[in-house]
């Protein structure tokens, strides 16, 4: 068995039920052959760089799979039959795959984004603790480097005042 990616485009004027329809029509043909879907991912409406089929947009779906090569070729000639479909792709990613031990790598890569997803909310919650002390703590050092500041703008006024008065007598 080997290990594909299918990617194709359907027209935006379509229902989801018909999308539906058509990614389970898809994957049947697969199953019908003895392959295994590894993951579908319905990318959903987007502007395409040209226009295909005089349509300027399309909805994207993401099929990857183990199949055999007779499957892939009746895929591929549902979809040119198939007026829903504005274009399609499909790649060989592996010349043999073992279906399950790609889902079990996924089921743990997915696992461990959970994790470092709630690890991330945590650090989140602590991170904005810590902002706010540092934000009362940098504003109280703001005020008191603008009072700082006001008085090293007065004193310096106060020394051009005196440069000024003393250039302006008269020299005896």
């Amino acid at each position: 068995m080997r290990r594909y990616e299918t990617i194709f485009i359907i027209r935006p004027t379509i229902a989801e039920d018909e999308i539906a329809g058509i990614v389970e029509k898809t994957t049947a043909i697969i199953a019908g052959d003895g392959g295994s879907i590894i993951k579908i991912d319905k990318w959903g409406l987007k502007k395409l760089a040209y226009p295909i089929k005089k349509e300027s947009q399309g909805y994207y779906v993401y099929v990857d799979y183990a199949g055999i090569p007779a499957s892939v070729a009746e895929i591929e000639r549902i979809f040119r039959i198939d007026d829903h479909i504005l274009k399609y792709m499909t790649v060989k990613l592996a010349d043999s795959c073992d279906p399950d031990a790609i889902k079990e790598l996924l089921a743990q890569e997915e696992q461990a984004a959970a994790s470092v997803d709630s690890a991330e909310d945590n650090d989140e919650s602590t991170a904005k603790e810590d902002d706010t002390k540092q934000l009362a703590a940098a504003s109280s050092d703001d005020s008191a480097d603008v009072n700082d500041e006001e008085d090293k703008a007065t004193e310096d006024d106060t020394k051009q005042e005196t440069a000024a008065s003393d250039a302006e007598e008269p020299v005896e």
